[in-house]
Formats: C-alpha cells, sequence, structure tokens
C-alpha cells in the first residue's frame, strides 16, 4: 500500500504545474510549429508563426506567462481505488486552493479571468478559481492529475452537434471549423469528441486535447487504424481550407487532430469540438506519496533562432500625429510600427462606454482620433510596467463599435481575429481602420510597451481603461477604410484541393 499523499503535495504540485504551464510550452508543440514554420509560403502567416515562437521562447527564458490569457484551470484527476489522502477535505477544493496559490504568486502572478456570477453581476473572483476539475476513481494506489489552462477566445469556438448516425464527420468539421474564424488563434490543434452523450463527447474533446502531439510521425509511418486515418484526412482537408495562422491565409491552421470515442445509442453520433490555441498549456504528473510533483523545464535549444527584424519590419505610425489621411494609405495585409499613445479597453470597458453613450453621459476619455487596444493585460511584476499584453477576440466588441465609431471619433482599433460584416461595414463608413496584433505573442508584444497608467473603470481590474506608450509594435492592417478584409481575402488566396486520400498524401516534414 502507497504512502498517503499530504494535503500540502497535492496543493503544492498543482500550483507548481499550473505556474510551469504559464511559462512553458510542452515541447512536442515547439517542435510541430517549427515545422509549420518551416513550410510556411504565406509572408504573413510565417511571420505570426515567427511571432509566437520567439514570444514561446522570450516567455520560457523570461519565466512570464506566453499570454495573456491565462485560462481557465481544467483538472482531471485520477484516483486509484487504493490510493489515501491524508486530508478530510474534497479534491476540488484542493484544487481551487492550488489555483487561487499559482495565480497570486508574487514572483509570476497570472491574470484573474474568472467571474462569480455567470449571468448578473460577473464580479472577477480575483484568483482564477474556482477551477473545473473531473474526478475519476480508476485502479491503482496512485493519483494522476493532469491540468491545462484554456483561454477564453479558443473555449469560446467549442462547438457541439447532435448528428444522425448516417451524416458525415468530416463534412460537419470541416464546415464548422471554416466557421469559427480566426478568434480561436490557429495554428493549434483539434479536439474531437465523439459518442456517449452530448456531455461525454464534449469531455472527450477536452480531454483529447491533453495527448501527445504526433503528427509528423503519424504521416510519416502511415496509420494503423481508422482512427488514425480519420485524423490524417481532417488534418489535410483542414489545412487546405486556407485559413492559416491567425486567419491570415496560409498552409497551416492545424497541427494535430485528436479524437476521443465513447460507446453511443444506436439512434445518436453526438459531437464535441474544441480547438486548442497557439498557447497550448497543459502538463500530467503522478502523485504516490513520496513528495510532490517535479516539473523540468524544456532545454531551450528546442526553440529555434528566429531574428524578427527583417519579416517584421513596417511602416511607422506616430499615434500622437494620426490622422484620417494616413489612415486612409493603409490597406489590407500592410505591416505597421506603432509608436506613440495607445489606449486599452475590451468588453466590460465598451459595454460601460456604450451605455454612457445612449444615456448623454460625458466619456471619461477622449477617443476623437485615437487608437484602441483590445487588451486585459497581466499584472507587471520586478521591472516590468506592463505584464504580457496580447490581443483579444475583436468579434466580442462588435455589437459596440458602430456607436463607437460614431460617437467618438474614434480612428483605429487594434485586437486579434476578423470582425463581423456590418463591423467591416461600419469601419468602412466612417473611414476607421481594423489591425491585429499576434494572438499567442502576449510578452513579445509587452516589449513594445514603455509606460502604462489607468485612465478609467479602475473597478475592471485587468479590463479598465489604460494608456500605453508603445514603441515599434508590430501589427497587420486587417480592415482598411476601403472595407477590405485580409481574413477573407488571406484563406481565400491560400485554399486549395486535397489531391486524393489523405492518407495517400506525402509525409509533411
Amino acid at each position: 500500500m502507497s504512502a498517503p499523499i499530504t494535503e500540502e503535495d497535492f496543493i503544492g504540485s498543482v500550483a507548481d504545474a499550473l505556474q510551469f504551464i504559464s511559462v512553458y510550452h510542452p515541447a512536442d508543440y515547439v517542435a510541430h510549429l517549427t515545422r509549420a514554420y518551416e513550410r510556411e509560403e504565406s509572408p504573413a502567416a510565417r511571420n505570426a508563426i515567427a511571432q509566437i515562437l520567439v514570444n514561446s521562447r522570450m516567455a520560457a527564458l523570461g519565466r512570464r506567462p506566453m499570454c495573456q490569457d491565462t485560462g481557465t484551470v481544467n483538472a482531471f484527476v485520477s484516483v486509484g481505488m487504493g490510493a489515501r489522502f491524508a486530508t478530510g477535505r474534497p479534491v476540488d477544493e484542493m484544487i481551487d486552493e492550488a489555483v487561487a496559490r499559482a495565480y497570486t504568486d508574487p514572483d509570476n502572478p497570472l491574470r484573474a479571468s474568472i467571474v462569480a456570477d455567470p449571468l448578473f453581476a460577473r464580479k472577477n473572483t480575483g484568483t482564477n478559481a474556482p477551477a473545473v476539475t473531473h474526478v475519476r476513481m480508476v485502479a491503482g494506489d496512485k493519483v494522476k492529475v493532469s491540468v491545462a489552462a484554456k483561454g477564453g477566445g479558443s473555449e469560446n469556438k467549442a462547438r457541439f452537434a447532435a448528428l444522425n448516425p448516417s451524416a458525415s464527420l468530416v463534412d460537419w468539421v470541416l464546415k464548422t471549423v471554416e466557421g469559427l474564424g480566426a478568434g480561436w488563434c490557429p495554428p493549434g490543434l483539434l479536439g474531437l469528441g465523439i459518442g456517449g452523450t452530448a456531455e461525454k463527447a464534449m469531455l472527450l474533446a477536452k480531454e483529447s486535447l491533453m495527448a501527445p502531439i504526433d503528427m509528423t510521425a503519424l504521416l510519416a509511418r502511415g496509420p494503423n487504424d481508422k482512427i488514425e486515418e480519420l485524423r490524417i484526412e481532417l488534418y489535410e482537408k483542414i489545412n487546405a481550407l486556407g485559413i492559416g495562422a491567425q486567419g491570415l491565409g496560409g498552409l497551416t491552421t492545424v497541427l494535430d487532430v485528436k479524437i476521443g470515442t465513447h460507446p453511443v445509442h444506436a439512434a445518436s453520433k453526438p459531437v464535441g469540438l474544441i480547438p486548442q490555441c497557439a498557447a497550448d498549456r497543459h502538463v500530467s504528473f503522478t502523485l504516490d506519496g513520496t513528495g510532490r510533483a517535479t516539473f523540468t523545464p524544456p532545454p531551450i535549444e528546442i526553440w529555434p533562432e528566429i531574428a524578427l527584424g527583417g519579416e517584421s519590419a513596417g511602416r511607422r505610425v506616430d499615434l500622437d500625429r494620426l490622422t484620417r489621411e494616413e489612415v486612409a494609405t493603409w490597406r489590407a495585409g500592410d505591416t505597421l510600427l506603432l509608436s506613440g499613445r495607445l489606449l486599452t479597453g475590451r468588453d466590460a470597458a465598451h459595454k460601460r462606454l456604450d451605455a454612457m453613450i445612449a444615456a448623454g453621459e460625458p466619456l471619461p476619455v477622449d477617443l476623437a482620433g485615437r487608437a484602441i487596444y483590445y487588451v486585459g493585460p497581466v499584472d507587471p511584476v520586478r521591472d516590468e510596467v506592463v505584464g504580457p499584453a496580447g490581443p483579444t477576440t475583436s468579434t466580442r466588441m462588435d455589437p459596440f463599435t458602430d456607436r463607437l465609431l460614431d460617437a467618438t471619433g474614434l480612428l483605429v482599433m487594434i485586437g486579434k481575429a476578423e470582425r463581423g460584416k456590418e463591423t467591416v461595414d461600419s469601419i468602412r463608413r466612417h473611414g476607421a481602420a481594423y489591425l491585429i496584433a499576434v494572438g499567442g505573442a502576449a510578452y513579445l508584444v509587452a516589449k513594445a510597451i514603455k509606460s502604462a497608467r489607468i485612465l478609467a473603470f479602475e473597478d475592471l481590474g485587468m479590463e479598465a481603461i489604460r494608456e500605453f506608450v508603445v514603441e515599434d509594435m508590430p501589427v497587420t492592417v486587417a480592415v482598411d477604410t476601403t472595407g477590405t478584409s485580409i481574413h477573407e481575402t488571406g484563406p481565400r488566396e491560400w485554399r486549395r484541393p486535397v489531391i486524393g486520400r489523405a492518407r495517400d498524401a506525402a509525409p509533411v516534414v
């Protein structure tokens, strides 16, 4: 019989794991993303992947979060029937304490994103707890824990369908992925759960994302069964859609496709689909009563040496002297380097501004001729002026954009992913522009921020309106004043047919 697992060993191990995954990509993700970078032919997508890889290496060296959205904690705990805990506390309660400990660590604070009331007050808990915890009893006398930190952008793109048994899974997946847009920050992974019941299918999809990434090896050796055949077919056909990194158009949208299955009622075929963004964060460990888990960082040599200077260079823009005439010269796909004063604001701030405009109240900030960045940064530590500060998904601001442009004279918006058709039309009508920063490059972006101060709505925490002073912050014009959107033109240019069955295709290395 194994020794009892102490409360401190369990809580400390989970807290250490959450700190670890905030900083380090799994080595298999880095390897597959590096291969995607090496084979990418789209200049915009290649530059985006380069930024993600450089950001990943910088986060590892700086021991700071790779992404500003440090996620909802998902914990899967398999308790052996013979395992013993030296505590009477419930497992989920101990997980929540570990989350609070990890996310408020003064050496590397992580962003608290969880709101306690999902319907009304939506007040931030301040600790990122509670987690979403799943416990199962298994054979053995050990406890295995798998933790993941799932970002809101990719989690919001989760989909479920109750397909007829005769319906084509491949057709549904392709149609669904094409409709997801880029808000889930590709290139990443796609998890599929098939069978069981509705909740089981979604759970299978989520758990599948923590399996090792092995698509390169699978393509090289060929499939051994029908599930592997299906994985390859979906991998090839999804990438053939041409969505590409950040939705800019390119060869790689997914690095791997994972599939979990469960027996199902004869009348049913439930399917869960959950994408995993470029911040692929998860780790597993086992406790046997001999002490807390240890985590070894991957060697820095796994990251490629990439110099961004030549690829990310673009037209320099002075935000303090920005004019409508200058914005009109930008074209979708242009790379810009922004310097000067930059406002921030996202969901909660936009909702307040919209309500104030509707009520005829004066706004706390003047938006005329300004640029606003959709971001909720991590708190700074030591000599930082701000923590990792990558963009959030811009479509959540779409309901407020037309009124804001019309009432304030706002000129430029910066975020990630595409905008809706009505918002693109509004941007065109108002002679404004929408720019994107690379999702998954939060630590890199933060290095371009030279000062930060809160201007309004301090009670909103990470969603408060701030003013950054930035220097050479790299962005891409996503929607220009003519209404041309790179998220439409890019994938259309790079979409390609799949030749023959995917399992017969030459390995991609």
